[in-house]
């Protein structure tokens, strides 16, 4: 859903914080897959329990968000159950080289993968090998471009400031964050490209969390990340998680008009819009098509070389960082973009939520510029889980 169309969410209570700051205890094992994913595999499969399944394919289903098998399994009584064996995302398989027809109804393969969690007929597949002649299907690479030799002059405007979109008619995106996860400068955690913590202890280094926000960052691990609403119900990747996906985002820089488009390669045609001609950062508290809430109010400047992006104006009903880091209404992100050069895009955010964090703290990565390709196209609403 577009983001001027996308409902406000309800706001959290206090009740409801101190309810879930109860809820601690040990995050289940979670394990390292592709970071293209819609979301964390763990949340949905269980890697302590491989399976391994032989038998005819019924089905391809090529969809976003995630390509599936449909596949008959002999039970050993002369009778076929139909597994779907999920893989990852049509975008991520096409650049690698697979095709609709890679796969064919007919085709008889051999699935090794960890099964659902809840019981049902599903598997995510780490394997799909060719019955009879042993060929190996399934490769999965995302390869960022080759760095240039020589770093390349940032491309500019006449006026002499920095563009950040694409400086030709070629096209091209930013992707490839060197962070995937919001994670305060300087911390020591080791975590998967979700966010999942491998150690629950450490969920405190994260960030300045207040109690109550530290009880439901840990219930959201505890579960996996399952309860993820742009998982669950397709809700936009707002605050910094637009910045958090390979599928990459596109500036399209209205320079006369002042103003610059964010367009998502993560979900729905999403946007969002930053104004630089000087307005306040103003809209109804309910929403409306200036202030979606979910991308919130942004206002910013140049300073220098770099653009300093303030956003205020959110609600509560998505999560606004990959790994589930809580946050209220009150949040409020300093965000400042800069180009060294023309391949690299250093992102660094300020976050000030005096609702959730005992402190105003920072993070910050770079992005890749992907050149002369459009903008993926993802939608999630297409075939859910």
């Amino acid at each position: 859903m577009s983001a001027g169309s996308e409902p406000g969410g309800q706001m959290t209570s206090k009740a409801s914080r101190r309810l879930c700051a109860l809820l601690l205890g040990l995050v289940a094992a979670s394990f390292a897959v592709a970071a293209s994913a819609h979301h964390a595999i763990a949340a949905k499969f269980d890697d302590t329990k491989p399976t391994t399944l032989s038998g005819v394919v019924t089905y391809v289903d090529w969809r976003n968000p995630h390509v599936h098998l449909f596949v008959n399994v002999a039970d050993g009584k002369g009778e076929a159950t139909n597994w779907a064996v999920e893989l990852e995302s049509a975008i991520l398989l096409q650049k690698s080289g697979w095709r609709p027809d890679s796969v064919q109804p007919g085709d008889h393969l051999t699935v090794r993968g960890a099964v659902a969690r809840d019981g049902t007929r599903q598997v995510w597949a780490d394997s799909v090998v060719m019955d009879g002649t042993g060929r190996n299907v399934l490769f999965v690479k995302n390869t960022m471009p080759e760095a240039p030799e020589r770093a390349r002059p940032t491309p500019r405007w006449p006026d002499g400031q920095p563009m950040i979109g694409a400086p030709d008619a070629d096209g091209g995106y930013w992707g490839y964050p060197t962070k995937t996860v919001l994670i305060q400068d300087g911390a020591n955690v080791a975590m998967d490209a979700y966010g999942a913590l491998r150690n629950i202890d450490d969920a405190a280094k994260v960030a300045p969390l207040q109690p109550w926000a530290l009880g439901v960052y840990v219930h959201r691990q505890q579960r996996n990340l399952r309860d993820d609403p742009m998982f669950i119900d397709c809700k936009p990747p707002g605050g910094v998680r637009q910045f958090q996906s390979p599928l990459g985002v596109q500036f399209v820089e209205d320079h006369a008009r002042q103003r610059i488009f964010v367009l998502m390669g993560s979900g729905n045609h999403n946007y969002r819009i930053i104004y630089l001609d000087g307005r306040e950062a103003v809209g109804q508290v309910g929403g409306d098509d200036d202030n979606p809430l979910f991308f919130g109010r942004s206002v910013g400047k140049w300073q220098g070389d770099t653009l300093v992006v303030e956003t205020t104006g959110f609600n509560e009903g998505f999560w606004f960082t990959n790994g589930g880091l809580p946050h209220t209404n009150l949040l409020h992100l300093t965000e400042r973009f800069s180009r060294p050069n023309l391949d690299t895009l250093h992102y660094e955010v300020t976050v000030d939520d005096p609702g959730a964090y005992s402190k105003p703290w920072s993070s910050s990565w770079d992005l890749r510029w992907v050149g002369g390709e459009e903008l993926p196209v993802f939608f999630c609403q297409d075939n859910r889980p």
